[in-house]
């Protein structure tokens, strides 16, 4: 398998989508539920091989979510949840002081099966990237796919302006 590692390390950098459905809501998940995450991580991610969180217990996830480093955002269309994002903010390595710069990743990013290939992922990835560059402190928003993800994330990440830094070839 094959992990690509894309950033974007300014605000400038962005490259939004055009707003191709106005009717496309996305707000964020204010009140944490590990049910929430849980459900939309098995949901998008059955058919892209996301097996790392299976193991989690509920409590796992609910504990996880609580974490004030975690932002869960779900995009809806006339109240119907079509996918979500996953914010991780993390000190950048070596830095210790609490008010120096940080890092976010864009941790988990999809859309439920029935919404893909309708223009909602450029939209939903424009929005995931300025809420990250929205953190204080953001010096660095990151991202990693692999090529058992969807064909349409890698070009996506690098249609909004992310450069990739780095690839990996992982065996089983």
């Amino acid at each position: 398998m094959q992990i690509t590692y894309l950033e974007m390390l300014s605000p400038k950098d962005l490259n939004p989508a055009d707003s191709t459905s106005a009717e496309l809501r996305i707000e964020q998940a204010e009140i944490p539920s590990g049910e929430l995450n849980r459900f939309f991580y098995l949901a998008v991610g059955r058919n892209w091989r996301w097996t790392d969180r299976l193991v989690w217990s509920l409590a796992d996830w609910q504990s996880y979510v609580e974490f004030p480093e975690v932002q869960t955002w779900i995009a809806s269309v006339r109240g119907t949840p079509v996918g979500y994002f996953e914010l991780a903010t993390k000190r950048a390595p070596g830095v210790v002081d609490p008010d120096g710069p940080v890092e976010v990743e864009i941790a988990y990013f999809g859309l439920l099966p029935q919404f893909t290939g309708k223009g909602y992922g450029k939209t939903l990835l424009t929005r995931a990237i300025e809420v990250a560059w929205g953190t204080p402190g953001a010096a660095r928003v990151w991202v990693h796919t692999c090529d058992l993800d969807s064909p349409h994330a890698l070009p996506n990440y690098q249609n909004r302006g992310m450069k990739v830094y780095k690839v990996e070839e992982e065996t089983d």
